[in-house]
């Protein structure tokens, strides 16, 4: 939705190298290399140190974000000139010109590997792998224990797409796929909306049909591309429909025009809905995430039996924002009862075809 507008919603270590001698009935035989070799090979030896990865250390217990820290000088014998790192079985490397490399890296709770490389001057590759355990977050210490919750709706096979034409006069129709990568979990949804004139496309799924939990954390980790600087709006919600049709909206977006994370109220009543953004104090902007990396997305709110939503904090990356907004969202729209969420991107100038992926996506309730 464009902002202000009111809407309906209807290791192992490489380079290595082996020295193989020959032995006669367990005695080496009285063959040796030329001086000049032997020369060679302890002139050689330190250069196949490889990577060292200075945190976190192998098998370690962390919380997200972590931060690695490595650096490597040769490999294979060559000056290193660049030095990166990935995570589990992403093709996509983060990438440093130099020897050192210090980054914060995400990722949600359980076993991860982190591949961290090195590249010599002439094409030798290095590598060191660190297995971390992420425990804690968020969810963690949020969510009462033995909460439901549904994971990887992601991997649903019912998502939908539609043209919002609350976003003005432009047009926007949406594609979804599975991907493998960029992808965490393997199955990464990918969403891709072609538009004109700022328009925008949802993307919805229902997930369950619960209709009495009052608290929701929304958990999901969000990719983003070079074409992310063709996106106005990026709007993550749920939407909790009731047995007598009672809908409550939890519009959750960041907002590029105004650079604000913003939720929906109702302006109007129950029968006559009129659906709002609210403009909160803390900041967001798609353009300036960083593209081609992961980023961990949590958002916790609330409702009671009036109609009146909390829109309590948002997370990104670790980094937590307080809304402490409590606002009317109710709407009397007759719906079958449902958990939905919905995914939109909205363009941002004439025309253009922004992607966005989502992967590992959880909704708690309680």
């Amino acid at each position: 939705m464009r902002s202000g507008q009111s809407f309906t919603r209807t290791e192992t270590k490489s380079c290595r190298y082996r020295h193989k001698f020959n032995s006669r009935k367990g005695s080496l035989m009285k063959k040796f290399p030329p001086p000049t070799l032997l020369l060679f090979v302890a002139a050689g030896l330190p250069a196949f140190a490889s990577v060292t990865v200075n945190s976190p250390a192998n098998a370690a217990d962390v919380s997200s974000p972590f931060t690695l820290s490595a650096n490597a000088f040769t490999c294979s014998s060559q000056p290193v000139s660049t030095i990166g790192y990935s995570l589990d079985n992403s093709a996509d490397a983060s990438i440093v010109n130099g020897t050192s490399l210090n980054a914060q890296v995400s990722a949600g709770d359980g076993p991860h590997t982190v591949h961290v490389k090195a590249w010599g001057n002439q094409g030798a590759a290095c590598d060191t792998d660190v297995a971390v355990t992420i425990t804690g977050g968020v969810s963690a210490s949020l969510v009462p224990a033995l909460s439901p919750n549904v994971s990887n709706i992601e991997s649903l096979n019912n998502w939908t797409s539609i043209f919002d034409s609350a976003t003005g006069a432009g047009s926007a129709s949406g594609s979804t796929s599975i991907v493998s990568s960029p992808s965490q979990s393997g199955h990464a949804r990918a969403f891709t909306t072609r538009f004109t004139n700022s328009g925008g496309a949802r993307y919805s799924v229902s997930f369950g049909d619960n209709n009495t939990s009052t608290n929701f954390l929304y958990d999901g980790w969000v990719y983003l591309d070079k074409s992310s600087s063709q996106i106005a709006n990026l709007e993550l919600d749920i939407n909790q429909t009731m047995e007598n049709g009672q809908t409550a909206l939890f519009g959750f977006q960041c907002d590029g025009y105004t650079s604000t994370w913003d939720y929906t109220k109702n302006a109007g009543t129950p029968t006559a809905p009129k659906d709002q953004w609210v403009h909160s104090r803390a900041y967001c902007n798609p353009r300036t995430w960083s593209i081609d990396t992961w980023h961990h997305l949590q958002i916790s709110y609330s409702r009671d039996d009036s109609g009146n939503i909390t829109y309590q904090s948002v997370w990104l990356d670790g980094a937590q924002q307080n809304i402490n907004a409590t606002v009317n969202s109710a709407f009397a729209l007759g719906w079958p009862p449902a958990l939905t969420t919905n995914v939109q991107v909205d363009g941002l100038g004439a025309s253009g075809s922004p992607t966005i992926y989502l992967d590992n996506l959880t909704v708690y309730r309680w």
